[in-house]
């Protein structure tokens, strides 16, 4: 598709999401919480080329290449295309290209919704699933060549690696785009972009809140790069619920520190619950742990149930970057301040959007 041009009606979204990140924070608790909503106005028209620092990005490897007025774009872009339709033509915007999904682990979510992203823009897909055990990886090739091979084939790299730094030293080797689709408990960049971009839409705002990280933070690559995202953001507070064997990383905590931010750690979910506005929960990795019995031991120490729901705030949300086990009940699903599943959906039209900025298109 031809270059646009950003509309007005986009440059006008940009400016509102400014505007309304200036509120500020609700307490209040209500046992019957109204139905959710996106409290953000959709998009209508398709930008062109973005002016942000989102023209000079060549591929999507760490939260860090991200600042500000780059999110911001991105996500006018993830609302228009929201409203991308079969057979219009913003569905053929990707027509030609072709996109390789590389998966040495294991993934639903992630895999499934950039093949999407890519089909419903008219773009081809060249896919492998379990790549350490079906591709030349099982013959001893390295994760270069391999990258090296695939880059004539394709015209942009999704990558997911049980190894971190997988995705940097893939991308340092080929002059195409690579996306990080996950390096083992390093980062998974576009999701942090896609939950950044729902605690958006949920609350409107992304100034002036307190998250709550809960769960397997040390091995949880999500946790990791949301919180270095987030800090493109004013007066984010951070507090970190976890058995003390996976709690959160040094590294996120002396960047927050750097950076300014404030960080706390509790072992108390109900009385973080009560005063969060986000709660982003998440599952004991048991695939990370060598010894199964560890594992067992932090399993099931910090659930969200109907006795979280019950105090958390009736406009905070509940995030988990899926799959889940048992660390959400299921019957929390009801509840409208339960956003994973919207969340998911999501990460679709973020990735629809990334594409379009990789690509340059």
């Amino acid at each position: 598709m031809a270059a646009l041009g950003v509309s007005v009606s986009a440059a006008r979204a940009a400016i509102a999401f400014a505007r309304r990140n200036n509120g500020s924070r609700s307490r209040t608790v209500s046992a019957k919480p109204p139905s959710r909503v996106s409290v953000v106005p959709r998009a209508t028209a398709m930008p062109g080329l973005p002016l942000s620092g989102l023209k000079d990005l060549g591929n999507c490897v760490e939260a860090k290449q991200f600042d500000r007025a780059m999110l911001e774009e991105l996500f006018v872009v993830a609302d228009a295309m929201s409203e991308v339709k079969p057979g219009s033509n913003e569905s053929t915007m990707l027509q030609g290209y072709l996109m390789s999904t590389l998966f040495y682990e294991p993934s639903t979510r992630t895999r499934l919704s950039f093949e999407g992203a890519m089909g419903r823009l008219g773009g081809g897909i060249l896919s492998t699933e379990s790549a350490g055990e079906y591709s030349s990886a099982a013959k001893g090739e390295t994760l270069e060549d391999t990258i090296r091979t695939v880059e004539g084939y394709s015209d942009i790299i999704v990558l997911r690696h049980f190894e971190k730094g997988a995705a940097r030293r893939a991308a340092n080797v080929i002059d195409g785009p690579v996306i990080n689709a996950g390096d083992g408990p390093g980062e998974h960049p576009t999701q942090a972009l896609l939950d950044t971009y729902t605690i958006y839409k949920e609350l409107g705002r992304l100034d002036n809140i307190k998250v709550g990280l809960v769960g397997d933070l040390a091995n949880g690559r999500t946790v990791r790069s949301l919180a270095s995202m987030l800090t493109n953001f004013e007066n984010v507070e951070f507090v970190f619920i976890a058995p003390d064997v996976v709690k959160m990383g040094q590294d996120i905590k002396d960047e927050l520190t750097r950076k300014g931010y404030k960080w706390t750690e509790s072992d108390d979910l109900l009385a973080v619950a009560s005063e969060v506005d986000v709660l982003y929960q998440t599952r004991i990795q048991k695939e990370r742990f060598a010894d199964k019995n560890e594992y067992e031991a932090c399993r099931g120490i910090y659930n969200v149930d109907q006795r979280v729901m019950d105090v958390l705030p009736a406009k905070s949300v509940v995030m988990h970057p899926l799959p889940r086990l048992d660390e959400i009940t299921q019957d929390v699903d009801a509840d409208p301040r339960a956003a994973y599943f919207r969340q998911a959906k999501n990460g679709l039209f973020i990735r629809m959007a990334l594409l379009k900025v990789l690509l340059k298109v």
